[in-house]
């Protein structure tokens, strides 16, 4: 009967990494048999500007015109530094290994539903370890990307050192070399694949530390600049050309008739904390800056991630510091139907 439990959980646990894993290798195998022309400057992450487009497909790119570096307009807000986003992924993953340490493998994660310690642990450190794969490989080819995952510890008392080398790991792939190297993009916007992966992996890092530090009662601390280049990087993937194929219920849900939605931080430098979504007929769109909108959401930079990403409540001002001035009801409706599918 244990026996039959373990293969059970481990059986679950692959199936959720699994679909992760799949659905970018389907999104960038989809991405390849469409057309992105580059028009409508709009919005990008840490990265990069991108270049919102309607889905097409009425021609088929070449290979390196999802993958080979170009030239990129640069806004101060979407620039975090390389170094400083490597040694949060690195500093965050330990974060967040000692919390699962403290909380326990069998601890539930309230913040992920139906996953517990032991499926967080194992989905950070095995995406960590694939994404290393992916770009210590350069693969550009969404069909050769890696198939094996790394094994995790039957043992909870070497999760810290296995997730310190899976940070280790993904925060050294993601070299300066490597950052505008051609490496596989799921997102199918303008960013070399590295540039997509170190923002993504430093969102893996920090919003599941998060959750690995609410299940064991801890705080969590996140640097404002840290949270205002993911808020960038989260509305940058909710905007991207391949979100409706990964996501079309939400990419459907999120378009509008020119409603807008406005993030503003409080606790960042200059132009680096103020976001302005429209929902369009085709599309979402995001860009910097302030602006009049429908509805505004103020508060600390980390407390927007938190609500974005769906980890804190948007209403609950005496937790999260947010005010809303505007339509409440437009807010959460973005927020509810912009969920990401790891969780």
């Amino acid at each position: 009967m244990v026996l039959k439990l373990v293969k059970s959980a481990q059986e679950r646990r692959r199936a959720m990494t699994g679909a992760y894993r799949e659905s970018l290798t389907r999104a960038g195998q989809q991405a390849r048999m469409a057309s992105w022309p580059s028009h409508q400057v709009t919005s990008k992450s840490p990265d990069t500007p991108i270049c919102r487009s309607p889905m097409s497909s009425t021609g088929t790119p070449s290979h390196t015109q999802h993958n080979e570096p170009t030239k990129r307009d640069h806004h101060p807000m979407s620039e975090l530094n390389a170094e400083h986003a490597r040694r949060a992924i690195v500093e965050h993953t330990r974060r967040l290994a000692e919390a699962a340490a403290a909380a326990g493998p069998d601890a539930a994660v309230p913040t992920t539903p139906k996953w517990t310690i032991t499926d967080l642990v194992q989905h950070v450190g095995q995406t960590q370890h694939w994404v290393a794969e992916i770009i210590e490989r350069r693969i550009t080819d969404p069909t050769e990307l890696p198939t094996q995952m790394a094994v995790l510890p039957t043992d909870p008392r070497q999760w810290q050192e296995w997730l310190s080398q899976s940070a280790q790991r993904v925060a050294s792939a993601c070299s300066d070399d490597a950052l505008d190297a051609s490496v596989f993009n799921p997102a199918g916007d303008k960013r070399p694949g590295a540039r997509f992966w170190i923002s993504s992996m430093l969102n893996e890092a920090v919003v599941h530390g998060f959750d690995a530090a609410n299940a064991a009662d801890k705080p969590a601390d996140i640097h404002p600049d840290i949270a205002a280049a993911l808020i960038t990087n989260h509305l940058t993937m909710l905007t991207s050309p391949t979100w409706e194929m990964q996501r079309s219920e939400s990419a459907h849900a999120i378009r509008g008739t020119g409603q807008t939605l406005q993030w503003v931080a409080t606790d960042t430098d200059g132009d680096t904390g103020a976001w302005i979504v429209e929902r369009r007929p085709d599309g979402a769109t995001w860009q910097p800056g302030n602006q009049q909108a429908d509805v505004t959401v103020t508060g600390p930079a980390r407390s927007l991630l938190l609500a974005l990403t769906r980890r804190l409540p948007l209403t609950e001002h005496e937790a999260t510091n947010i005010s809303i001035d505007g339509d409440t009801a437009l807010a959460q409706h973005w927020l509810d139907n912009t969920g990401h599918v790891s969780g």
